[in-house]
Order: C-alpha cells, then structure tokens, then sequence
C-alpha cells in the first residue's frame, strides 16, 4: 500500500497549531463566547462576572490577541475587548481545509 505525500508548509502549520491551541482552552473558550455576548466589554467587567482572578484573566486574553482572535480597543484608562470574528473564520476555514486535505489522502490510501 502506498502512502499518500502531504506537503506541509513548517510556518503554517505552527500558526495554525498556535491558534488551535489557544481555542481548545476551555476558559479562554467561556471568555471568547462572553465577549461575543456582549459585543465590546473592558476586561474588569469580563474577570469581575466570570469570577476569575485579573492576572488569569489578562493571562489568557493576552493569547487570544496574540493570535488575533480578539481585537482590542482603548477608552481612557479601559480597555475593551471584542470578538475577531475574521480571525476566528479563518481558523475554521484552515480546519476545513487541513480536514478536507487528510479526507482526500485517506481515500488515495484505500483506492490504492
């Protein structure tokens, strides 16, 4: 049986794992859906109603903007957070793809 080749590009794939990894956490996961409940929120509103300590909660919204998932826009001393939804549907779209890519080479496998 021969092995389906799968050309990866190395910078790519570490953006996309990078971005990957900072959606799988299940809090930053509850603080992306909270931003997006409430359109625009400083991040004492988000740490105060989640009951989550202020350093965890700019801990993690640090990775999210990293990976631009969350844009950011400064009021006086605040700094109020919103949904990337760009960022975010071009996660899905490259998880699609990488999904569509690995279905495709499995179904060469089985063929040959």
């Amino acid at each position: 049986m021969r092995k389906a080749k799968v050309n990866l590009d190395q910078e790519k794939l570490l953006i996309s794992s990078e971005i990957l990894r900072a959606l799988a956490h299940p809090l930053r996961l509850k603080i992306l859906e909270f931003i997006d409940k409430n359109d625009s929120i400083n991040v004492n509103k988000i740490y105060n109603t989640l009951k989550l300590e202020q350093s965890i909660t700019s801990q993690h919204l640090r990775i999210l903007r990293l990976n631009d998932l969350v844009l950011t826009k400064r009021e006086g001393k605040y700094i109020h957070y919103s949904v990337n939804y760009e960022g975010i549907d071009k996660a899905v779209k490259a998880v699609n793809s990488f999904l569509a890519i690995s279905a495709d080479s499995e179904e060469q496998s089985i063929q040959n």
